[in-house]
């Protein structure tokens, strides 16, 4: 039997169905990439280990490491090593609009980076004992950079804080 094109009815069949399995492949495509983010998805986050210690390799009262570069994303964990360390951030240090609240004494924080720029953070007990770090997230200069500068530090903060804003340039 044939179809009015004089094709053959069971190849006409089999062409129908491979367009029709074609069509169903490419819906499934299409859903895998609108529900799991897929062409618009940002690489994947990074998550990122920061040390909060007595005695660092750098001294006394340290965040290991100290300077950070992060992606807007990564996850940075500010794990307490040693006991009686806590991460907060550093007032005028952070993006604009960013709301940070202090992480708990001996307390794992976790610092989801949500925008670019300087995030300065800081040991509450041992702050003016200089225990500072600095993330800076996104390429390019940090929109912050001037204010970050600006803020007046204790001075081991700032001894240690100056080197890592060099470095975020």
């Amino acid at each position: 039997m044939t179809a009015p094109l004089g094709v053959p009815l069971p190849d006409l069949r089999r062409s129908l169905q491979g367009i029709w399995d074609m069509k169903a492949r490419v819906a499934e495509v299409i859903a895998l990439l609108v529900v799991g983010g897929g062409l618009m998805a940002p690489a994947s986050a990074k998550d990122i280990t920061v040390q909060m210690k007595t005695q660092g390799t750098g001294g006394m009262m340290a965040f290991e490491p100290s300077y950070v570069s992060a992606a807007v994303g990564d996850k940075v964990h500010f794990v307490p090593t040693d006991p009686g360390h806590n991460a907060a951030p550093i007032a005028g240090m952070v993006p604009a609009d960013t709301d940070m609240t202090p992480g708990a004494m001996s307390k794992e924080y976790v610092l989801t980076v949500a925008k670019p720029g300087l995030y300065g953070i800081r040991c509450t007990p041992h702050y003016t004992m200089g225990m500072v770090a600095l993330i800076k997230a996104g390429k390019g200069a940090a929109p912050n950079a001037a204010s970050a500068a600006a803020v007046a530090l204790p001075p081991l903060a700032t001894k240690r804080m100056a080197p890592m804003l060099a470095a975020a340039h």
